[in-house]
């Protein structure tokens, strides 16, 4: 029974692959949408991973998110360092200035200072020169993904590429100059703005003058302490906010999506793509069920029970259903794979593929159903008629 299932779907190539491109798109749509929503929001707290050796983050207890910075005054650093269970608490300055190019033309940065001492705080992935470097005059290093586009040199020649920043290449910082001594791989941001690192004392002559240029002090808990308890300890004595990295990325993810339409747009698409794929399979797997009530018809009077023919329903249904999956998640890894090395987000975890999947699995069970409520009520004399 099951091949005459297989042999009846497929009969009719049309429909058969109707039914498989329903599918397909809906497991498109909610695979692919998904994917680029979640790398969104990766990006939103991807500057806290990258530093990834502090365990603690010390702020301002009115900072709502990564980029929401609300200067702390420079002796709050030496009350944080006090501490008991802090190993060691380093300053970091992170602000937003305007870098202007060879051409006369402005750039937002975001600009990093980093200790002068230890450099805490500096990109992993250095692709070419070293984070010591910084330590020259005016030294500054520039990710290679803010090198080759926004802070590019612009071309002699109208309508050309832009070439790529390197060593020994100079920038404008707030009327100072800055020397490029290195360049770095690090994560996009969620604004995607060029990320230059410099050191503390350099960042704060860069920066407006402001009474308080401190951003963030960062806190490594000594070996055996808790960072939770330690994190309290901070709040108590400081009155200031202290975050773990997982509790500052919670903070400003959960930012993101409570004060921006972001999940609202992405989940409006992918309820589109459900919608859709379950009026296109849905259709065009009933009409393929009417036109075959006489086949049905016919295994009824021969003795088939409603069990059986559900079985043949629900195994033509599976089919298509993980035909149309395989066919959706492949086409969405092929795309977020081309879209490699572009300013697209996308993150495809293992979780949003079993996402997809009982979408698609829901769409073939309502399917299904409505197939299967049109075969029970089947009488066996359709046969005999006309």
């Amino acid at each position: 029974m099951n091949h005459i299932a297989i042999k009846m779907l497929m009969g009719d190539r049309g429909k058969y692959l109707g039914i498989v491109m329903g599918l397909t798109f809906a497991s498109l749509i909610m695979t692919q949408q998904p994917a680029i929503f979640l790398g969104l929001m990766a990006r939103s707290y991807s500057f806290i991973s990258d530093v990834g050796l502090p365990d603690i983050w010390v702020m301002d207890s009115k900072v709502q998110f990564i980029d929401d910075v609300k200067p702390l005054q420079e002796t709050e650093l030496y009350r944080v360092r006090g501490i008991s269970g802090v190993q060691w608490a380093m300053p970091l300055y992170k602000g937003l200035l305007k870098a202007r190019l060879a051409d006369g033309t402005f750039q937002t940065c975001n600009v990093i200072g980093l200790d002068d001492t230890t450099l805490i705080g500096g990109p992993a992935v250095m692709l070419q020169g070293k984070l010591e470097d910084l330590r020259r005059s005016d030294a500054v290093i520039v990710d290679i993904d803010g090198a080759r586009d926004k802070l590019g040199k612009p071309s002699a020649l109208p309508g050309g590429e832009n070439s790529p920043l390197k060593i020994g290449d100079d920038l404008e910082l707030n009327d100072s100059r800055a020397i490029v001594v290195g360049i770095a791989k690090v994560t996009r941001t969620f604004q995607s703005q060029p990320v230059v690192y410099t050191t503390y004392s350099r960042a704060k002559r860069y920066a407006p003058k402001e009474r308080k240029l401190l951003s963030f002090v960062l806190v490594k808990a000594k070996p055996g302490q808790d960072p939770v308890e330690l994190t309290r300890r901070i709040r108590a004595t400081t009155g200031l906010a202290a975050y773990t990295q997982a509790g500052f990325k919670a903070l400003t993810y959960e930012y993101f999506m409570n004060n921006t339409g972001i999940p609202i747009n992405f989940g409006i698409t992918i309820a589109l793509g459900f919608i859709v794929g379950t009026a296109i399979a849905g259709q065009t797997f009933y009409n393929f069920t009417l036109e075959n009530l006489r086949q049905f018809g016919v295994l009824k009077a021969m003795g088939a029970g409603n069990l059986t023919l559900l079985r043949m329903i629900l195994l033509q249904a599976v089919l298509v259903g993980s035909i149309g999956y395989g066919l959706g998640v492949g086409l969405a890894a092929v795309f977020g794979f081309s879209m490699r090395h572009t300013i697209l987000a996308f993150k495809l975890p293992w979780q949003l593929l079993v996402f997809s999947g009982s979408g698609v699995a829901l769409i073939c069970i309502i399917v299904a159903l409505i197939s299967i409520l049109k075969v029970i009520r089947l009488e066996p004399a359709i046969v005999f008629k006309g």
